[in-house]
């Protein structure tokens, strides 16, 4: 009898950090649709304006998102390499403090929108990476966590990131040029 109440007890420990994840998203949303957007936020320092800074910050988290797979993937035993756990660690507060004035810009200057798709894509893509970046962090102190939900959540992380680096960053090289 406890084997078969164990899978669901086990995943009633992920409930409270997806309901977390879950209002974090819906409060970006609503504030980021709500709040009468600005035109400006956060001062690009050192960059030629408010987009470069944007793109390159972006450009950073994902080089340091993809340590964060290598090394996790590492620390899952799935690679032949050994990757210190501070190296997952450091890589993954810096990436996202890479985010920060990013996403501030974003919401603050910018707002939710939804008048391009390209754009409504990218604020959707953006609330849902602070759920699954929050729901993840609020699982990682758990015991009794299915073994499944840290690589998914992370895994969920990284691939919204991807996402919002491809509708920002990617779209900025391209379509405007490099700049710093």
């Amino acid at each position: 009898m406890t084997t078969a109440t164990t899978p669901r007890r086990s995943a009633a420990v992920l409930l409270i950090p997806l309901l977390a994840g879950g209002l974090v998203m819906v409060v970006l949303g609503v504030y980021g649709r709500l709040h009468t957007p600005t035109g400006f936020a956060v001062g690009p320092a050192g960059f030629s304006g408010a987009l470069p800074m944007k793109a390159w910050l972006t450009t950073g988290a994902l080089v340091l998102a993809v340590v964060q797979v290598v090394s996790a993937l590492s620390m899952w035993g799935k690679l032949r390499i050994e990757i210190p756990a501070w190296v997952h660690r450091w890589s993954g507060r810096l990436a996202f403090l890479l985010t920060v004035p990013v996403a501030f810009h974003c919401l603050y200057a910018l707002g939710l929108q939804y008048d391009v798709p390209r754009v409504m894509v990218h604020s959707l893509l953006g609330c849902f990476f602070y759920g699954i970046f929050t729901a993840k962090m609020l699982a990682l102190p758990k015991r009794g966590l299915p073994g499944w939900s840290l690589p998914v959540l992370g895994g969920l992380a990284f691939t919204v990131l991807v996402g919002l680096w491809l509708t920002s960053a990617f779209w900025f090289f391209t379509t405007i040029g490099i700049k710093v």
